[in-house]
């Protein structure tokens, strides 16, 4: 008889603040192929000689600034995921970062010391984008096929509208907006350069190409993640009853001079005080739980330059983080999986994130 077991997967953190422990993080991660997707030597010279010297010092203070005496903020709440989701299975649940620790092979390893050869792999990524959850899950298969290549595998599929997942966010928001005291509720998303939508494009036809083709149905959906973005807003707001002046939706933290998905939330924040939306409040959909680029990209940036432009309220709404709704759906979810709901994996990954 099989033994089941999970793994859920995130992007990782730095150990400390210390600046040596963030280059290193910052090298590990800037290195991926898909998150800076330039040739190796192109990248190479771009991470070790433009960014590495000068970018580590400054993000070790902002991540200073969000530290916890646990650690970092998305380590901390990764790991109180982790415990609630194990507390409500019958089966052994361990927790893999892409980059840093706790590793992905090392969760993996666990998984398989503890006997499970039937895996449930679970990205904590609601939407699908080439450096979030594609390089999760290359990693995490990659690391499967140097421990046990027979290891049977099943993905959970990104799931940026799924009604659980929605009403899990909404029932987070509640209390934030229900009396409707603000101006504009902003859904803040991670960025991504445009590039990588026509990369994740399998046709090579559609994203950035067809007019509106976000709202234009294709195939090119299951891996567009500025679609999947909209979509979540789009499912958000009907379950919300928000009317459409009362909402709208940007990009944040983009690195580098090549264009990335727009309207950028910074200049955004500062355009609606100026505009005299003085109330705002920031949703980050994109993010499961809490960590730098909400904490104080959004949440200490963001404010600063929203008052400072001459708004009044600001309000970054938290991230599911370990909510009772939120821990409910990835459960129900590990329920489905074990009930069939899903295909099993393959070793070798689709096609599609086979990028190199």
């Amino acid at each position: 008889m099989s033994k089941q077991g999970v793994i859920l997967l995130n992007l990782g953190s730095p150990d400390s603040t210390e600046v040596s422990d963030v280059r290193r993080y910052l090298r590990e991660f800037l290195m991926d192929g898909r998150v800076l997707d330039a040739p190796f030597p192109i990248r190479w010279f771009i991470v070790n000689c433009l960014i590495l010297p000068t970018r580590p010092r400054e993000s070790a203070a902002a991540y200073a600034e969000v530290w916890q005496d646990e650690g970092s903020p998305l380590i901390v709440t990764s790991r109180k995921q982790h415990a609630a989701l194990a507390g409500k299975l019958d089966i052994p649940v361990e927790l893999g970062m892409r980059y840093g620790s706790p590793s992905t092979p090392d969760a993996l390893k666990s998984l398989l010391d503890q006997g499970v050869d039937d895996l449930f792999i679970m990205p904590m990524y609601p939407h699908y984008a080439m450096s979030s959850y594609e390089t999760a899950v290359v990693a995490c298969m990659d690391a499967v096929r140097q421990q046990k290549p027979d290891l049977k595998t099943t993905l959970l599929p990104p799931f940026y509208q799924d009604p659980v997942y929605i009403n899990a966010m909404l029932e987070r928001a509640r209390p934030s907006i229900e009396s409707g005291d603000f101006d504009k509720l902003v859904f803040s998303f991670h960025g991504i350069p445009q590039r990588h939508l026509v990369k994740g494009d399998p046709s090579h036809d559609h994203c950035l190409t067809t007019p509106d083709c976000c709202n234009t149905c294709h195939p090119a959906h299951g891996t567009c993640y500025r679609h999947q973005c909209a979509m979540t807003v789009e499912k958000f707001v009907a379950a919300a009853g928000l009317p459409k002046e009362k909402y709208m939706l940007t990009f944040q933290s983009r690195l580098g001079r090549d264009p990335w998905l727009q309207p950028y939330t910074d200049k955004t924040l500062e355009q609606l005080a100026k505009d005299g939306h003085k109330r705002v409040k920031v949703m980050c959909p994109a993010f499961t739980a809490d960590c730098l680029e909400t904490l104080e990209e959004i949440a200490m940036q963001g404010r600063d330059s929203f008052l400072e432009a001459g708004g009044e309220d600001f309000e970054q709404i938290p991230c599911l983080n370990e909510s009772p709704a939120f821990i409910d759906f990835l459960a129900g979810k590990v329920q489905a999986w074990r009930e069939g709901a899903y295909e099993t994996a393959k070793a070798t990954p689709p096609a599609y994130v086979q990028r190199k």
